[in-house]
């Protein structure tokens, strides 16, 4: 019986071009998400944007249009990136969406029935560009921009009510902030008081939001207001069963700067409303270039799109998971993606398959040949198969891609060097049988090492097995079936001449 697996990206600020920040987020819950179905499971897949707020508002003034129409424009930008990076989510939210605000909406009722937000008047420092009152400790360390003095009355949510009890649901589910050092983190942060939280903005200065239920001359704060977009998707108050199906989330992946947000207002709310909190919450790091934080303002923002013309979509998404240690920074270097494809993917990936496809064509007529009688050699290949498939799973599950990665690149290096010591270029002089023995053993293996790094590079490896003439998505040996013709061969990795100039 297959399990349910939900999975979410963050909603991304529709103010923000895409970028690949973004892209790396989505790419990572796309590759878990079909490695889920990859599993027989019954994965759902959510992204989306988050379409309110000052800045969106401000935006559109500037441009002399209507919010909507700016986000109608924008929301463009991020489903053709998508498109392109053959992202395979089930559903795409806005939280501009009816079926959202009807959710918000609900959902401030019952946080305000359970006597959890009140209304106050506040005087402190306000971040326009966090769209959030901040300490006087944040501003000293000069990490916000546009502050100004602001004094308003606004709702509040009990959040230091639940602190205790977050802290304890941290305690006693370690799987539910990941990494470790995400977990600790967050729970140093909760040594002290928690603060309530603002969760309203004035209409006088701002009208692009969510209207509050109780008080029609106020706004949701944003934040509030996106977070809630999990649960709109998995069907709360909408469909039942399927809400009970999907919800809790099995996984939340998340930037580490938004880390705050999601595992101390998001599980805070939930608590307030009643609703059981997701499973994890996985942080993982920043994309560096050349070790310093990309950012729009120092103009150093890799732009995906161009990745993808200069080298195809699957190299870039390959590289993305093969290089982040999950929950660390990774740096972003020209040379590292040139080094990495060529490696990898040109010299050992790509090469199996040309040495593999030309031999059977001009030996065998282009007709797959049978693995007669199987050798030790045969059958520690066939073992050592096997416990890759078995380790790789273990290393998913744990979310080592890299590694898990790295461990089908293992049985592809191993295939290598079983022909340079079995030298079937040689052997088909000889003896044909025996040549055709090694030749299978040899595509079998580059089909399991296609099919477990399928939801990394779902196309290159589509049309690697198609040159295999085989569909065959089993990830235990034998699938591929002798005596098939094989496909067309066209180079799946062409070695890239290093020129750093054409990745910016």
């Amino acid at each position: 019986m297959s399990e349910q697996f939900y999975i979410t990206t963050p909603i991304y600020y529709v103010n923000d071009i895409p970028h690949i920040g973004h892209a790396y987020t989505t790419i990572l819950a796309d590759v878990l998400n079909r490695y889920q179905k990859q599993v027989g499971n019954d994965s759902f897949f959510l992204t989306g944007l988050d379409e309110h707020g000052q800045k969106v508002q401000d935006a559109a003034k500037l441009r002399g249009i209507d919010p909507i129409d700016h986000c109608n424009e924008m929301t463009k930008r991020f489903t053709s990136l998508w498109d392109k990076l053959h992202i395979s989510n089930n559903d795409f939210i806005r939280t501009t969406e009816k079926r959202h605000k009807k959710v918000v909406r609900e959902i401030l009722n019952i946080v305000n029935d359970a006597g959890d937000i009140y209304i106050d008047e506040y005087e402190g420092l306000y971040s326009i560009s966090e769209e959030r009152f901040i300490t006087e400790k944040e501003a000293e360390n000069g990490q916000f921009r546009d502050i100004k003095k602001l004094k308003e009355k606004n709702y509040f949510f009990k959040m230091s009510k639940y602190q205790n009890a977050l802290i304890n649901h941290i305690n006693t589910n370690p799987e539910f902030i990941q990494p470790e050092h995400r977990k600790n983190e967050i729970l140093g942060f909760l040594q002290q008081p928690l603060n309530d939280l603002c969760i309203s903005r004035p209409k006088s200065r701002l009208n692009w939001g969510i209207d509050l239920p109780f008080d029609k001359d106020y706004v949701t704060y944003v934040w509030f207001d996106a977070l809630i977009n999990y649960i709109t998707a998995a069907g709360y108050n909408q469909n039942d069963e399927i809400f009970e199906k999907r919800w809790p989330a099995d996984m939340h992946l998340i930037g580490k700067d938004i880390l705050t947000t999601h595992a101390v207002y998001w599980p805070t709310i939930l608590m307030s409303a009643g609703i059981e909190l997701p499973k994890t919450i996985f942080a993982h790091g920043w994309w560096l270039m050349r070790d310093e934080k990309m950012s729009k303002s120092t103009g150093n923002v890799v732009d995906p799109i161009n990745l993808i013309e200069d080298y195809g979509v699957d190299p870039v998404r390959y590289y993305l998971m093969r290089e982040m240690v999950l929950g660390q920074d990774a740096s972003f270097t020209s040379e590292s993606f040139i080094n990495r494809y060529n490696s990898d993917l040109a010299n050992d990936f790509g090469n199996l398959l040309s040495r593999i496809s030309t031999l059977i064509n001009k030996n065998y007529e282009g007709v797959m040949p049978a693995a007669a009688e199987l050798s030790s050699e045969e059958l520690k290949i066939i073992k050592f198969s096997s416990s890759v498939v078995k380790n790789f799973d273990s290393l998913m599950v744990k979310m080592a891609i890299n590694d898990a990665i790295e461990e089908a690149l293992q049985l592809v290096r191993k295939i290598n060097k079983y022909f340079e010591h079995s030298t079937p270029w040689k052997a088909v002089k000889e003896d044909k049988t025996l040549a055709g023995t090694i030749l299978y053993t040899g595509a079998e293996s580059l089909r399991i090492v296609s099919v477990l790094l399928s939801p990394i590079m779902p196309e290159r490896t589509k049309e690697l097995l198609a040159v295999l003439n085989t569909d065959n998505s089993d990830r235990s040996w034998g699938g591929l079936k002798p005596g098939k013709k094989l496909g067309k061969l066209t180079p799946l990795f062409p070695r890239i001449v290093a020129d750093t100039n054409n990745v910016n």
